[in-house]
């Protein structure tokens, strides 16, 4: 039942915010989310303490420079959380979803050039509701696929195929309603063996010694983050990204995380630095730095039968650039300077 209402409570947040100007963007937050809120966002806004700061620093001026903001939402679910890597359940509530928001920009934000283009702009967003509001959020918005769309390309052309992800296929990733426990608890129990199993089984260069076709189908569709791409099956997944990852970071090791929860056979799992490793191999033409990483992301994963057929990632890529030594916001400066000055 709680579960029922935290997501009615998010769904009323989404509608109000998407109704707000950017002057109202401040009373809405407030209205939602507790005094003292801890709002994750992505680099370079990084973490807000209070409704207030989330909305000074995000909301607000994102819907002043895109007025028409409409959000399109693909999935909405929750749950309780067992995000521990030693199997303890935390039994924190969350709630999350994904999709695009829709809109033409009319100024910048965070020096990002205004196109003609219509933006679709992908974003994952997790919340804590405690007490009847939200306590404690990770939102992430895709920078590098909205560089793209704004003909600037901060890295090289991604391996993976860049395009507009789908919602769930032949699923309604709207969780309204109550799903069915049992479904819920095969796919936490499944999550859970391969986050804190496969993922973190890597022995070498030996790519078999992960188990994944154990949890991910043959066709597999994986939706990467900008800079990276989607991969439209298992092979490809492995060649296109497995492969390149490891290289660059072999030791890496999923954490404790913020949070991991299933509804139905979707799951979920967030974490500001979910993940830890060093950066002892070059990607995407950037040599090794040997630096440790903490990478902050988000994960949406649909099972269908014993296999996981969709998962949509989040990855913050300029935070994990900025930890090897590149601004990628600088670049994109830098790149809209020269492309204005180029047109005098």
């Amino acid at each position: 039942m709680i579960n029922q209402i935290n997501k009615k409570w998010v769904l009323a947040f989404w509608e109000a915010l998407d109704k707000a100007s950017s002057s109202q963007a401040s009373s809405v937050c407030s209205e939602y989310c507790a005094p003292d809120c801890v709002w994750n966002g992505p680099a370079p806004i990084y973490q807000q303490v209070g409704p207030q700061a989330m909305a000074e620093n995000f909301w607000a001026p994102l819907k002043a420079s895109i007025p028409d903001l409409r959000r399109q939402t693909h999935m909405i679910f929750g749950g309780a959380s067992s995000g521990r890597a030693d199997g303890g359940a935390d039994g924190r509530m969350w709630v999350c979803g994904t999709g695009y928001l829709i809109g033409q920009a009319k100024g910048t934000f965070l020096d990002i050039p205004v196109t003609e283009k219509t933006l679709r702009l992908r974003w994952g967003e997790f919340y804590r509701i405690e007490g009847g509001t939200i306590v404690e959020a990770q939102v992430l918005i895709d920078f590098v696929d909205w560089f793209e769309q704004v003909g600037l390309s901060v890295l090289p052309a991604p391996l993976g195929i860049a395009h507009v992800y789908p919602a769930p296929t032949g699923y309604d990733g709207l969780l309204i309603d109550a799903q069915d426990p049992d479904e819920t608890q095969k796919t936490l129990s499944m999550g859970r063996d391969f986050i804190y199993g496969a993922l973190n089984s890597f022995e070498s260069s030996d790519l078999s010694s992960m188990g994944m076709e154990d949890f991910f189908h043959q066709n597999v569709k994986w939706y990467g983050p900008g800079g990276i791409g989607a991969c439209l099956s298992l092979e490809e997944f492995q060649e296109r990204h497995q492969k390149p990852w490891l290289v660059a970071f072999p030791n890496r090791k999923v954490q404790d995380l913020e949070s991991l929860f299933a509804e139905g056979a979707l799951l979920a799992g967030s974490g500001v630095a979910g993940v830890k490793a060093l950066h002892t191999g070059p990607f995407r033409d950037t040599p090794a730095s040997g630096q440790p990483i903490e990478f902050s992301g988000l994960d949406f994963w649909l099972r269908s039968g014993d296999k996981f057929t969709e998962n949509w990632v989040f990855v913050d890529m300029v935070d994990m650039f900025s930890q090897m030594g590149h601004d990628l916001f600088k670049i994109m400066r830098e790149q809209s300077v020269a492309r204005q000055e180029g047109k005098r």
